[in-house]
């Protein structure tokens, strides 16, 4: 590519060192945007990276879920079996007292 352009350069009456000159500054602007590109876009490694990442959050949000239930399922027993012994206390004293 370089050499079209300066070809094209000399072609349109730019005297040699100059053309070399316009190339060489083109080549720099390029590289700049490409260096610009370059870390505000993700490759396929990145986003294979991701997709892995995302897999193992997944996984992970799924077993603290499972854990969860089972935390609320012991909450529920533990609630259930205290209001039955506070019935259980109330009918006693009630029987007593009467």
């Amino acid at each position: 590519m370089e050499l079209e352009i300066y070809s094209a350069f000399i072609n349109a009456g730019v005297p040699p060192e100059n053309a070399k000159a316009a190339v060489e500054s083109i080549n720099r602007e390029i590289d700049k945007r490409f260096a610009l590109h370059a870390t505000q876009l993700a490759t396929h490694g990145d986003v294979e990276a991701v997709r892995k990442d995302v897999g193992v959050l997944r996984k992970e949000m799924a077993e603290m879920k499972t854990e969860l239930i089972k935390a609320i399922a012991e909450s529920q027993r533990w609630t259930i079996t205290a209001i039955f012994a506070a019935v259980g206390v109330f009918a006693a004293l009630t029987k007593v007292l009467n």
